[in-house]
């Protein structure tokens, strides 16, 4: 699948087939997301592959902060990708300081790239996928033990589609795009 089509046809997925992601392609899709850019250099983002249907059924009743679409896609999917991203470490200098005014928002800018790459190599590898961003960060990180000096930036239902969505509609390029 070339770039365009990829970026262009990927959907977020909501429904899937019971049909388990095999470990060996949730490696690829991972080793693909590697190489998404990062603050210099610092590869901030982990991934932790939830496969439990009860820690699922857990985060689905208990993490998601009552929003009822995440818990009905957390319940339905084959897995949840939890991904979080190491702290202090990407928009900071050696000495801690930050190194622009935008502080500390690099490393979830960071987390973003990543994510969406993630999303994009499930694709390519037929996999559907949406990236949730509802759910209680302190209650995930006491269900899930989330290692120490890291923190979650997003969630990540997967799993094979059960059907694949039609596109919304897109903003016009004049819309979107100025010169000056």
């Amino acid at each position: 699948m070339e770039a365009i089509e990829c970026i262009k046809t990927r959907r977020s997925c909501r429904k899937f087939k019971e049909e388990a992601v095999p470990h060996s392609v949730l490696e690829e899709i991972v080793d693909a997301a590697a190489y998404a850019p990062s603050w210099k250099n610092t590869q901030i983002t982990r991934y932790i592959v939830v496969e439990d249907r009860e820690k699922l059924e857990t985060i689905a009743g208990e993490c998601v902060l009552g929003f009822e679409y995440n818990t009905k896609t957390i319940r339905n999917c084959s897995a949840l990708v939890v991904v979080t991203m190491i702290k202090n470490r990407s928009g900071y200098e050696k000495d801690g300081s930050f190194t622009t005014s935008k502080g500390d928002h690099w490393e979830m800018f960071d987390a973003g790239i990543a994510t969406q790459t993630f999303c994009l190599a499930a694709h390519e590898k037929g996999i559907g996928s949406v990236i949730l961003g509802i759910f209680s960060e302190e209650k995930l990180t006491e269900v899930l033990q989330i290692p120490d000096g890291q923190q979650v930036a997003a969630l990540i239902a997967i799993g094979y589609p059960a059907i694949w969505p039609e596109a919304p509609k897109r903003k016009e390029v004049a819309e979107l795009l100025s010169f000056q």
